[in-house]
């Protein structure tokens, strides 16, 4: 069992990271669990049918549960209410305590029903996929708006995150694809060696062991950015990396229809044609990049299902735009990145460079 610490100007929490160890590491948080008048857990259909038998076997304490219908459809108003409903039906108060056992949406939609709960309430994380090391840290809450993704949400810190990779075990193929974008965009931020490594493994070959690396990695970068920025006035915009094309993406198709990393990853061919303007990244990075989607089987083809107009309207919806301004987030050398004002023509013909090159790589 390790701990990765994240030190934010509201609170300062632990990451405990390892394999089997839900109810040792319960125990380092016994102390909140303890004096909770209630434990609410809240999870999905997915993970509840997969990982009942786990977490019951390994959580110490007893709880109530909340289970929403999973993926993005987590994060709708009406399942925020729902989940608002079942608290005050159930009398919970200030002392109550929320879990969110699940993926990013669980997360998601646990910490803003915690955030906004009463004020607020105390909530711990349990992610259980790939992606959520990196939406479970640091305190991005949200639900949805059907006109733009975490429209409506709070930064809002949890008291511990508890990552237990046993859980990762039944993961299906695309819930790796997905997780591994945030692997990749960690990589990208932070260190060449570990995303030259990264670019080279096969996702569906790769060991747990590996895996609880790479991910202790993501968390350590995560956790140095959010330390020095809670609330994305600076550098934490960084996280950003490839999200605003692949948001853009994700909306288009209806949310859920493509997984959030999948868009991601979409985004980030996207991220490195328009870096290839600002610094080292070339060309070549870029073909290179396109290629270790086109082995680990991402859906590529998704971008020639919406053309560009229909995704300027997602863009110019997202939370960075600034006075009517685009702002992306790009790489002027691998383990730098920087925020750069680009013009919808810009991105119109970045646009047409990424389907040119997808294509060229789908023949």
């Amino acid at each position: 069992m390790e701990q990765v610490k994240v030190s934010t100007a509201s609170h300062s929490y632990d990451v405990v990271i390892g394999q089997g160890i839900l109810t040792e590491a319960m125990q380092t948080l016994s102390s909140q669990l303890e004096k909770a008048d209630k434990i609410v857990v809240f999870t999905d259909e997915a993970v509840w049918e997969a990982q009942q038998a786990y977490f019951t076997a390994n959580f110490p304490y007893a709880y109530e549960l909340f289970i929403f219908p999973g993926g993005e459809a987590s994060k709708t108003f009406e399942q925020y209410f729902a989940a608002q409903s079942f608290l005050l039906e159930l009398g919970a108060s200030r002392k109550t305590l929320a879990i969110a056992f699940g993926g990013g949406a669980v997360g998601d939609a646990t910490g803003f029903v915690a955030a906004t709960y009463m004020r607020g309430i105390p909530f711990i994380q349990v992610p259980t996929t790939i992606l959520a090391h990196d939406s479970a840290v640091g305190g991005k809450t949200a639900i949805n708006h059907p006109l733009g993704k975490n429209m409506i949400g709070a930064f809002y810190q949890p008291q511990g995150v508890i990552y237990d990779i046993a859980c990762l075990a039944s993961l299906p193929p695309r819930e790796i694809r997905s997780g591994m974008a945030e692997v990749v965009k960690h990589a990208y931020l932070s260190d060449a060696a570990w995303l030259n490594e990264l670019l080279t493994i096969k996702q569906d070959e790769m060991t747990l062991s590996r895996l609880a690396i790479d991910l202790k990695k993501g968390i350590e970068v995560k956790a140095a950015i959010v330390s020095e920025d809670e609330t994305e006035q600076s550098v934490r915009k960084y996280l950003n990396l490839g999200h605003t094309y692949g948001h853009a993406i994700e909306a288009a198709a209806g949310y859920g229809k493509i997984a959030h990393g999948e868009a991601v990853m979409i985004g980030l061919i996207f991220t490195l044609l328009l870096s290839e303007q600002e610094g080292t990244i070339t060309r070549q990075d870029t073909q290179a990049f396109i290629a270790y989607l086109q082995r680990n089987a991402y859906p590529l083809d998704a971008v020639f299902s919406y053309d560009f107009a229909e995704l300027a309207t997602y863009l110019m919806k997202d939370k960075k735009v600034a006075y009517g301004e685009l702002q992306f987030v790009v790489l002027t050398a691998i383990g730098k990145p920087a925020v750069t004002t680009v013009t919808l023509a810009q991105c119109e013909q970045l646009d047409r460079e990424l389907r040119a090159l997808v294509k060229e790589e789908l023949v």
